[in-house]
């Protein structure tokens, strides 16, 4: 029984971890790399930075409510990192929202093992935040 209780905590904790790395590595990313945030880079940083600091808050109080606030903003964040990956991957797609300003959205800073992209990157930790708070909520 006492292993159910800490379950919880122990979920919120690695999804508090993940955003955490996620937002640290975008920083990593943009001010020691010098990569230049394109416009969608810049809206999945609007969705991630925030559960840097919810996830830290709710895994200190052990707050399981924080999940209706914070897997909105996973979800978002997710669809926008898909939407981004299918600029940089799909020939064509590119034409549909191409950014106005700065950096183009396909391009790719880098490009591990051929599909490892920065919005990749961030897909991956948006999936994993929401299926860490949907463990949570079960």
């Amino acid at each position: 029984m006492e292993n159910k209780k800490n379950r919880p905590s122990y979920l919120l904790y690695m999804a508090w971890i993940i955003s955490v790395l996620a937002t640290l590595g975008s920083l990593y990313f943009s001010d020691i790399r010098g990569f230049v945030p394109c416009e969608l880079c810049w809206v999945q940083r609007i969705f991630m930075y925030p559960m840097s600091i919810i996830l830290g808050i709710a895994t200190f109080f052990n707050d399981r409510k924080v999940i209706k606030y914070v897997l909105p903003l996973s979800i978002i964040g997710g669809l926008v990192s898909i939407f981004h990956y299918m600029e940089q991957k799909v020939p064509g797609f590119a034409k549909i929202k191409p950014c106005t300003q700065g950096v183009p959205c396909s391009s790719e800073y880098i490009n591990w093992f051929g599909f490892i992209t920065i919005p990749f990157l961030a897909l991956l930790a948006f999936s994993l935040i929401s299926i860490l708070l949907l463990s949570v909520r079960k």
